[in-house]
C-alpha cells in the first residue's frame, strides 16, 4: 500500500508538537484518528517511526529519516502548487512614486511584445517595499533600499534630483536652481513622505536646512500640497517624468546628489516569470539616458 501525503503531514505534526493530542489539534483531527493514521504509516513502511515509551513522543532513527524526506516532499509540493497558481495570474510590478520614468512605456511595450501570454500589472503600493513584503507584488522598482531582510535589491541606475515648487513661486521661472536657494526664499516647509520618498533635510548643510518639514503619506498628497502652495519638495527625475501636475513646476537641481533606482524582488520569488521580467528591466535600462550606476 502507498504512503499518502496525509501520512507525512501527520508525522511532521507529531514531530513538531511532541504529543498526539497537540498534533491532532493542529491538524483539526481527533486524537484517535491521528493515532490510526500514524499506525497506518508505520504498517506501510514496515518499521516503528515513533517511540511511545514516554508521554512526549520522540521519533526513532527511521522516523527522523522519513521526516526529513517527508518535509522536503511537502515543501516541493507547496512550491509546485504556488507555481501552478501563479502561471494564470499576472506578474505584479510594484512601485511607490514612479516606475522607470520615461523608460516605463518602453518597458511595458517590450514585455508585451516578448511575452504576449504573460500579463503584467503595474501596482502602486505606498509602503517601503512597494508591496513585496506583504505579497501584493512580485517585483518592484524602488528609490530607497528597504530594511526588510526578505527583499533583495540591485542598483539599476542613478537619476538627477529636481525641485518641486508651486508654479507661482519666485523660483518657478528658473531653468535650474540650487539647494540653498530653496531655503532662502519664502518660508515654505519641505514636504516629505518618510517611508518611500528620497528627500531629507540631510541634503542641505546644517546651516541651510529648511526650518520646517511636513509629512505626507504618498506622492499624490505630496503633489497636492506643493500645488496649493503649502510646501516645496525635492524628488527624483523619474517622479517628475511620471507625475505632471497642474500647479507644480519641476526644476533641475544643480548641486543635489543623484538618486539611485533599485530593482527589488523577494529572496524567494513565487511567480515563474520573475527572472524573465528582471532580465527585461535590465535590458531596457541598459539603453536609458541616466547612466547605469551598478
Amino acid at each position: 500500500m502507498d504512503v499518502e501525503l496525509r501520512h507525512l503531514k501527520a508525522l511532521a505534526a507529531i514531530a513538531e508538537a511532541g504529543t498526539v493530542t497537540a498534533a491532532a489539534a493542529e491538524l483539526h483531527m481527533t486524537q484517535p484518528a491521528l493515532s490510526r493514521t500514524l499506525a497506518q504509516l508505520e504498517a506501510r513502511v514496515g518499521v516503528r517511526l515513533v517511540d511511545r515509551s514516554s508521554r512526549h513522543l520522540d521519533l526513532t532513527r527511521a522516523g527522523a529519516t522519513l521526516l526529513g524526506h517527508g518535509r522536503a516532499i511537502l515543501a516541493h509540493l507547496d512550491a509546485a502548487l504556488a507555481d501552478t497558481r501563479a502561471v494564470d495570474r499576472p506578474l505584479r510590478l510594484g512601485y511607490t512614486c514612479a516606475v522607470l520614468g520615461q523608460q516605463t512605456v518602453p518597458l511595458l511595450r517590450s514585455w508585451r511584445q516578448a511575452h504576449p501570454h504573460a500579463p503584467l500589472e503595474v501596482v502602486r503600493q505606498d509602503n517601503s517595499t512597494a508591496g513585496l513584503a506583504t505579497g501584493d507584488t512580485d517585483v518592484a522598482v524602488l528609490r530607497t533600499v528597504p530594511a526588510d531582510p526578505r527583499i533583495r535589491t540591485e542598483a539599476l541606475y542613478t537619476e538627477d534630483r529636481v525641485a518641486a515648487l508651486p508654479d507661482d513661486h519666485p523660483l518657478a521661472t528658473r531653468d535650474r536652481v540650487r539647494l540653498a536657494e530653496l531655503t532662502s526664499g519664502p518660508p515654505l516647509p519641505l514636504t516629505l513622505w518618510p517611508d518611500t520618498g528620497t528627500a531629507s533635510v540631510d541634503l542641505w548643510p546644517p546651516e541651510q536646512r529648511p526650518d520646517r518639514t511636513v509629512e505626507v503619506r504618498n506622492v499624490d498628497e505630496w503633489l497636492n500640497l506643493i500645488a496649493t502652495g503649502g510646501a516645496f519638495g525635492v524628488g527624483a527625475a523619474g517622479t517628475a517624468e511620471s507625475h505632471g501636475h497642474p500647479g507644480v513646476r519641476f526644476i533641475p537641481l544643480d548641486d543635489a546628489p543623484a538618486a539611485t533606482v533599485y530593482l527589488a524582488r523577494p529572496a524567494h520569488p513565487t511567480h515563474p516569470r520573475t527572472e524573465d521580467f528582471l532580465a527585461a528591466v535590465r535590458e531596457v535600462v541598459s539603453t536609458q539616458p541616466y547612466g547605469n550606476s551598478g
